[in-house]
């Protein structure tokens, strides 16, 4: 679609994203690794979702939390790859208005709901290691699916409050996205309508209450965790504690230190190759990392997976 008239509002119908902006060999190059870590991604978190409803070992409080934290991980990669793929081979890099809006929303809302998980996986850690002889009371099957739904909900929900906005604005210049997906802001950036200066600043506190509400809980919980190990006598013993929580560290890390750059942040200074690399690492590299990191860290995941492995392959 040819770049809109400056000085004339029409209604807009697609947008383009840009993409890497790369050489053709280099974005073919991409794609394959892209295409390989999509594939690897999808693979390892339907494996945990498989494990976790398949094998009764499985099936307590924190494998039912890791089993919703892959499903809303394969959602989110669906979500963001399969277009940038297409358009690192293609020439065709449109993407229709609505499907521009649903792709941001989703990729928000899922964002959330990862957000929301990934606390309630710290609580449950908190339960395990400080109230270890009460857990099973505490974290019982109804709490635990209250809580999850809280989390997608609250999700799903969070979102609808931003997104009635971009359908009301009006666009009357370039209709190109910097970016590989429709994220907010590159699309607000977009708009010729007065006041988006407070649409982006709607996005960072929003954004921020999501992350720090969530961290909250997460810093909290470790604190108590934290705490409990100190107290405990046995040096064997607080390092095998320590390591039930290795796994879950490791991801909130890299989630929360990457979408804090990306949505908590200023943004004013920062290049777009970096905007993009970073996006790369929250929406591409970290879903990928995080079902290796739980069965990689996780004894039981690996037996479980071992003994499914022997049953399909006998000999």
């Amino acid at each position: 679609m040819a770049l809109r008239s400056p000085n004339i509002t029409q209604e807009v119908t697609e947008f383009i994203l840009v993409g890497f902006q790369l050489s053709k060999s280099l974005e073919c190059f991409l794609f394959g690794v892209f295409l390989m870590v999509f594939l690897l991604t999808l693979t390892g978190n339907v494996t945990i979702i498989a494990l976790v409803c398949v094998d009764q070992r499985l099936q307590t409080p924190m494998y039912f939390f890791l089993c919703n934290f892959s499903l809303v991980e394969t959602l989110f990669v669906l979500t963001i790859s399969p277009k940038m793929l297409v358009g690192l081979i293609s020439l065709n890099k449109a993407i229709s208005f609505l499907g521009c809006i649903a792709q941001c929303y989703f990729y928000f809302s899922f964002g959330a709901c990862e957000s929301n998980l990934i606390a309630v996986m710290a609580f449950d850690r908190y339960v395990a290691i400080c109230y270890p002889l009460h857990y099973a009371i505490i974290m019982s099957k109804r709490l635990c699916i209250f809580l999850v739904l809280g989390c997608w909900i609250g999700g799903i929900l969070l979102l609808f409050i931003p997104m009635p906005f971009l359908f009301h604005l009006s666009f009357c210049g370039s209709n190109l996205i910097d970016h590989f997906f429709c994220d907010y802001a590159p699309i607000i950036k977009l708009s010729c309508s007065k006041n988006v200066h407070f649409l982006l600043v709607f996005e960072t506190v929003l954004s921020s209450v999501v992350m720090l509400s969530s961290l909250s809980v997460n810093g909290v919980s470790y604190l108590y965790i934290i705490s409990t190990i100190l107290r405990m006598r046995s040096a064997k013993g607080q390092k095998k504690t320590f390591s039930t929580c290795a796994s879950h560290i490791t991801v909130a890390s890299i989630f929360y230190g990457s979408a804090i750059f990306m949505y908590a942040l200023p943004s004013k200074g920062r290049s777009r190759g970096v905007q993009k690399a970073v996006a790369v690492l929250t929406a591409v590299i970290t879903p990928f990392l995080n079902p290796f990191i739980y069965t990689l860290r996780n004894e039981k995941v690996k037996e479980v997976f071992k003994d499914c492995l022997r049953k399909s392959f006998p000999h």
